[in-house]
């Protein structure tokens, strides 16, 4: 599903090149559960941002879902992810003009599903907010709020999940509740998952587990 041959990345800081991802390569199947799992500042979220064509390398491939991404520009990359993949992210990146309804109806309407309203409740139900479609993010807790961006994520059946934190934002308690959900969810739509996280227990529940340090894999 995602291959990555000999990703490196880097960015200018004042006159020196600083390496953020150093010759990374990495093969995840379809339906795996991968966690990628290491310190702040390890690379972590730039090889997901990467394997997901949110970003181009600055040398290395990558392909998703059988097409490769590193020659494509930036739109040509979005039309790439649409319709085959998801995100859940930290910080939730919900629209705070919308509605919970509204929101996750928003790829599906630019994937243009012109079923996307009876979809997105359906989405809502499944993570146990069918009663609150119609309110805002300022309405819903930091849980709520998580609930309605995996069910966006998973709303248009994506082949492949991308998950940066997903409960780092949240207690552990509610952490624990989102967590299940995404799993019993990635479980029964038969959804790749790549995971970032710095829970070790969240990590122990994927299939695999890939550890990073300095912008390189040490271990998988």
């Amino acid at each position: 599903m995602v291959v990555a041959k000999n990703l490196s990345k880097q960015v200018r800081s004042g006159a020196a090149a600083l390496t953020i991802l150093d010759n990374v390569s990495l093969r995840v199947a379809a339906g795996e559960s991968l966690a990628i799992v290491g310190a702040s500042g390890a690379g972590k979220s730039t090889l997901l941002g990467l394997l997901a064509g949110l970003d181009a390398p600055s040398s290395g491939q990558v392909c998703l879902d059988g097409q490769a991404l590193s020659d494509l520009d930036e739109d040509d990359r979005a039309r790439a992810r649409a319709g085959r993949v998801g995100f859940v992210f930290q910080s939730f990146q919900l629209l705070p003009g919308l509605t919970a309804i509204e929101n996750v109806m928003l790829p599906l309407e630019l994937a243009g599903q012109r079923d996307a309203r009876k979809r997105a409740q359906a989405a809502l139900e499944s993570v146990g907010l069918g009663p609150r479609t119609t309110h805002t993010p300022n309405q819903l807790s930091g849980g709520e709020q998580q609930r309605v961006a995996i069910a966006r994520a998973f709303a248009p059946q994506p082949r492949v999940l991308f998950a940066d934190e997903p409960t780092g934002n949240l207690d552990s308690t509610t952490g624990k509740a989102v967590a299940d959900l995404l799993f019993a969810l990635n479980a029964e739509q038969g959804t790749t998952l790549v995971m970032v996280t710095h829970d070790e227990r969240l990590a122990a529940r994927c299939g695999r587990t890939v550890r990073m340090a300095a912008g390189k894999l040490l271990d998988d």
